[in-house]
């Protein structure tokens, strides 16, 4: 079993497919909570791990390996093969979710354990071949090995948690652990992500590179003073952070915008969800702000609880997260699967022209209902100021928000699903015109 062949786009689908099943374990503490009736934190946990270990951890990395292929290969599909990373790296997760389901930290500390090895694997490998293959400039490498250094510090700090040791620090180390992986790793290599693929989805440059990459170094920056505001315990320290990074989010947004105007593009899937994405991120350090001048008085001009909580959170994940994965997997993998299948260079426009219609289909349902979702959520949080938890503008915001995001990830994972599974050998591949493919698809 452990011989298989697992090349890069494996770690992608299975990331994703954690995503899916950990947003719908997720809606369960928002409909308890609704109703009035919390459920036991291991759920929390369960949903929380899923989504950040299985789903975007692994889903990053895996982009790594499909980004930076082997120097000289002449078969990509048979030598980039990674079978024990991505069985440890799935396998170490399941233990870590079935020690938080028993309650017992050990089972959480070895699975842990595994994880952050499988982890280690990828960085290797993607750093050795980074040095042979990539020509990057000074500022991008050191912005990709902090991200990856966030990575490896946040999850020894959950590590050193789940053993036990150092127990009068679990304050500080959970802290740590969640903002080094969320902000220091997630956010940043998303970031990167949408910087690069952006103008390539649009197949045109930055119209002001500079604005942009003055933009990608500032954010880092505000990235950790928000992590050092957070483990001091200071607003104003938090708040400073928030404003540099929205000062930086501005500039690379502003250069991301005007190359928009000035492209041509007509729009797709890809396009749509990744600039989407790009404000869901500035609106997201917006509302950081204002929940932490929120903070500044005691007690807040605004009441802030559990449910205000998870509705910022989940509008930075979807809204953010979500989007920019759903529009890279959009453009890359109808690439990525023409490129392993069909070895001629002739023979591969229709079937990329074929696979990227299925990615498009149903773009306009499929990317308003993810984000009328997103903002659901807010709206659901900001009634709660107004109506208690058991009025029926609730419970009506609530179901409806949940229902706009499963249509979303249903009307997604299916083209996804027809996508892989789509073989060349239905295809007359290089027989017909790319005009009659479309009408036939």
């Amino acid at each position: 079993m452990f011989a298989r062949t697992i090349p890069p786009l494996a770690f992608c689908v299975t990331g994703f497919s954690w995503l899916v099943l950990a947003s719908i374990l997720g809606m369960a503490p928002l409909v308890g909570l609704v109703h009035g009736t919390p459920l036991p934190t291991w759920i929390r946990a369960l949903h929380v791990h899923a989504v950040l270990v299985g789903g975007l951890a692994q889903i990053i990395l895996g982009g790594f390996l499909l980004l930076i292929p082997p120097p000289n290969s002449a078969n990509r599909k048979n030598a980039d093969s990674h079978p024990f990373t991505f069985w440890a790296m799935n396998g170490g997760l399941i233990g870590m979710l079935v020690g938080f389901w028993l309650r017992q930290y050990m089972v959480v500390g070895v699975g842990g354990f595994v994880v952050i090895a499988a982890f280690l694997s990828v960085i290797h490998t993607v750093w050795i071949r980074a040095r042979r293959t990539w020509t990057f400039s000074i500022k991008a490498s050191w912005y990709y090995t902090l991200t990856l250094f966030c990575l490896v510090v946040g999850s020894t700090c959950g590590e050193i948690m789940a053993l036990g040791f150092v127990p009068e620090s679990y304050g500080y180390l959970r802290l740590a652990h969640i903002h080094l992986v969320v902000l220091g790793f997630v956010a940043l290599a998303v970031i990167g992500m949408v910087h690069h693929l952006l103008p390539t989805v649009w197949n045109r440059p930055l119209v002001s590179s500079t604005l942009a990459q003055v933009g990608t170094i500032v954010m880092p920056i505000g990235v950790a003073l928000l992590i050092g505001g957070f483990l001091n315990s200071s607003v104003p320290i938090e708040l400073a952070g928030g404003a540099i990074l929205f000062i930086g989010g501005i500039l690379w947004t502003g250069s991301l915008f005007r190359t928009w105007l000035s492209s041509p593009h007509p729009g797709s899937a890809a396009s749509d969800h990744l600039f989407v994405s790009v404000f869901f991120l500035v609106f997201a350090v917006i509302l950081g702000i204002f929940i932490g001048a929120n903070n500044l008085s005691s007690p807040p001009a605004l009441p802030y609880g559990k449910l205000h909580l998870m509705a910022y959170t989940h509008m930075t994940f979807v809204g953010f997260f979500m989007n920019a994965i759903m529009g890279a997997f959009s453009h890359l993998i109808p690439i990525t699967l023409t490129t392993d299948r069909i070895s001629s260079h002739k023979q591969r426009g229709p079937y990329l022209d074929q696979l990227t219609t299925i990615m498009n289909r149903w773009r306009t349902v499929q990317i308003a209902t993810v984000n009328l979702g997103t903002l659901g959520l807010g709206i659901l949080a900001a009634l709660t100021w107004n109506v208690p938890l058991t009025s029926t503008y609730i419970l009506v915001a609530s179901w409806t928000s949940l229902s706009f995001l499963i249509t979303g990830l249903v009307i997604f994972s299916v083209k996804l699903t027809s996508t892989v599974t789509k073989k060349p050998d239905q295809l007359r591949t290089g027989q017909i015109s790319t005009d009659e493919l479309k009408l036939t698809a």
